[in-house]
């Protein structure tokens, strides 16, 4: 075992330690569910309070505070990054006339799939999910809604790390920016042309059970209209941002959103019914996840042997399953720690990260897809 792992061994966390990391992704699936009017009052200081006992925990008892520091970067960057194409995206405003059939709906899902890449799966759902509802207005029915998510919200955010939270996170842990796309673009193909493939024949039945004066004035000639197009400069700029060494990235983000908030009219965020309680909700909520994963993750690493994980199904399959139930960011990084730990390498090294990238990429890709595409099981699995 490499003396680094040896090291994290020696000043390891209890075991006992991952109780809180489990307990608050317990209450995010169960308390909107369970209590809603509760939860939203307290998941707040629900989180701050968990993540707490792990500060605590490194600070007073392991005298340890280095893995604290490491995990309070990323959190930055990861909320910079999420909140400000949120922002960018809400001033955008899409209005449609007429209706769709099922092949512009089809055309519609695809463009959708690949500008999340651009702006993100939250950016992405956040600007087209009402000019859906409006194209469909008049046959609209609940799988229209659930391959939305399936497309759009998730399984389109596969091809670069901007496109979904997971994949960001193992950017900044050192994953080349075009890694993604080099080793998932097959199955970012087959997944997204798959679902658009089963949704065309389930939205021609739809189609063709309307009446035919509603068939008629749903292919009237289309008409659309962008507002705040100026936006996409601001876009542009995050996106550039993200290449920049730590601290101005985070900067230009934080710009960037602000330039947006002040620039874009106000009657815009009113059509979109923009607010920030979605963002403010992740932000607070990952503040306890980033605090309570970091005991785990050096769990999973010291003890990944013991999972009885080894082959790229396995992994791809764990990493899906748990992405749905749980949250799949960081279920991500719980795999790849526990990955990177079958061959004594450790994630949070830099130079051992390269070296796990080069050595085991394809533990790698089956992670990555594992993490975006079971994200849509859920309404927890994705941000």
């Amino acid at each position: 075992m490499p003396l680094l792992i040896a090291a994290v061994a020696g000043s390891a966390p209890s075991l006992w330690m991952v109780l809180p990391f489990v307990l608050l992704l317990l209450c995010i699936a169960a308390g909107p569910l369970g209590f809603p009017h509760w939860w939203e009052r307290h998941y707040a200081r629900v989180a701050v309070a968990l993540g707490a006992i792990s500060v605590g925990y490194y600070l007073l008892v392991l005298r340890d505070p280095a893995p604290l520091m490491h995990v309070a970067l990323e959190y930055v960057s990861f909320i910079a990054l999420i909140g400000s194409l949120f922002i960018v995206a809400g001033g955008i405003h899409i209005r449609v006339a007429g209706e769709a059939t099922p092949a512009i709906n089809c055309l519609f899902l695809l463009v959708g799939a690949l500008i999340s890449n651009v702006i993100g799966t939250t950016g992405a759902s956040m600007l087209l999910i009402r000019p859906w509802i409006r194209m469909n207005r008049y046959r609209i029915t609940a799988f229209h809604v659930v391959f939305f998510i399936f497309i759009v919200s998730n399984v389109g955010g596969c091809l670069t790390p901007i496109g979904d939270p997971p994949l960001f996170l193992g950017y900044l842990r050192g994953v080349p920016f075009w890694w993604v796309f080099e080793h998932c673009w097959q199955a970012w193909i087959v997944g997204v042309f798959g679902l658009i493939g089963i949704f065309y024949f389930i939205d021609r039945r739809n189609f063709l059970r309307a009446p035919k004066e509603l068939r008629d004035m749903q292919t009237a000639r289309e008409e659309w209209r962008f507002d705040g197009l100026h936006n996409v400069v601001f876009v542009a700029i995050i996106l550039i941002g993200v290449f920049m060494p730590l601290g101005w990235r985070e900067a230009i983000m934080v710009a960037a959103a602000l330039g947006s908030w002040f620039t874009t009219r106000r009657s815009i965020h009113e059509a979109n019914h923009f607010n920030l309680h979605p963002i403010t909700e992740v932000a607070w909520l990952f503040l306890g996840i980033f605090a309570t994963m970091v005991p785990a993750l050096q769990n999973l690493t010291i003890h990944a042997k013991q999972l009885g994980l080894s082959s790229e199904m396995q992994f791809y399959w764990g990493t899906g399953l748990l992405s749905g139930i749980l949250d799949n960011a960081p279920t991500y990084l719980a795999f790849l720690a526990a990955a990177s730990g079958l061959y004594g390498l450790n994630i949070d090294d830099p130079v051992q990260m390269q070296q796990f990238i080069a050595e085991h990429e394809h533990l790698l890709t089956a992670i990555s897809i594992g993490a975006v595409f079971f994200g849509a099981m859920t309404y927890i699995g994705n941000g």
